[in-house]
């Protein structure tokens, strides 16, 4: 293990696991079922259920690592396995820009989803961003066997496809503090985000 990887382990990523987690609680309904697409790990589902008892969560990732804290089931990366309208809340976080086919699989989340997608992902904006975002990246999930395409997208791209899904914004925010001082200017800045996304009855399937 590198140095950098201590460090991400020891400081960042636990950092990162408990600021998310507090957002990502606040914005699930009482008593909902979660599926946490691409769960990784699994220490965000587990924290989130851990705060909220009520909450039904179960977890998918396209690699399932070989220590998880709570089962992660294996899916292709493309088609979720599941029905439609199947879970209350849908999440994907920092999936999408790892994805193959980001908008299918965002597609395919608001598929089995009976009320809301949360999004938590990347802003290709401001300078020097698309070095910063995939050094991040690189350090974060190399050694996890995740894809890394470093496929990133602007606000505006965001907008437009969550538009094209008939995705509505409920919620949007990108002051998360994921990172502790003095990464945080670094890394933090406007490059990142969560969305909740509310379902029209009408949605594109």
């Amino acid at each position: 293990m590198t140095l950098l990887d201590r460090v991400h382990g020891s400081r960042v990523h636990p950092h990162r696991v408990r600021a998310l987690s507090s957002v990502l609680t606040g914005l699930i309904p009482p008593g909902a079922s979660v599926l946490d697409v691409g769960a990784g790990d699994g220490r965000i589902g587990q924290m989130i259920a851990s705060a909220r008892p009520d909450v039904e969560l179960s977890a998918i990732d396209r690699t399932v690592r070989k220590e998880t804290v709570i089962p992660v089931r294996e899916f292709d990366g493309r088609v979720i396995p599941f029905p439609d309208r199947s879970w209350d809340v849908v999440m994907l976080l920092d999936v999408l820009h790892h994805a193959e086919q980001p908008r299918e699989l965002l597609r395919e989340a608001a598929r089995v989803s009976r009320r809301s997608v949360l999004v938590k992902d990347h802003l290709l904006q401001g300078r020097f961003a698309r070095p910063v975002l995939s050094f991040m990246d690189w350090v974060g999930n190399r050694r996890h066997g995740v894809t890394l395409p470093y496929s990133y997208w602007t606000r505006e791209r965001w907008l437009d496809e969550f538009g094209r899904l008939h995705l509505d914004i409920a919620a949007w925010n990108d002051r998360l503090a994921l990172y502790p001082p003095p990464l945080r200017w670094v890394f933090e800045r406007d490059l990142h985000f969560v969305a909740q996304l509310d379902l029209h009855q009408d949605i594109v399937r």
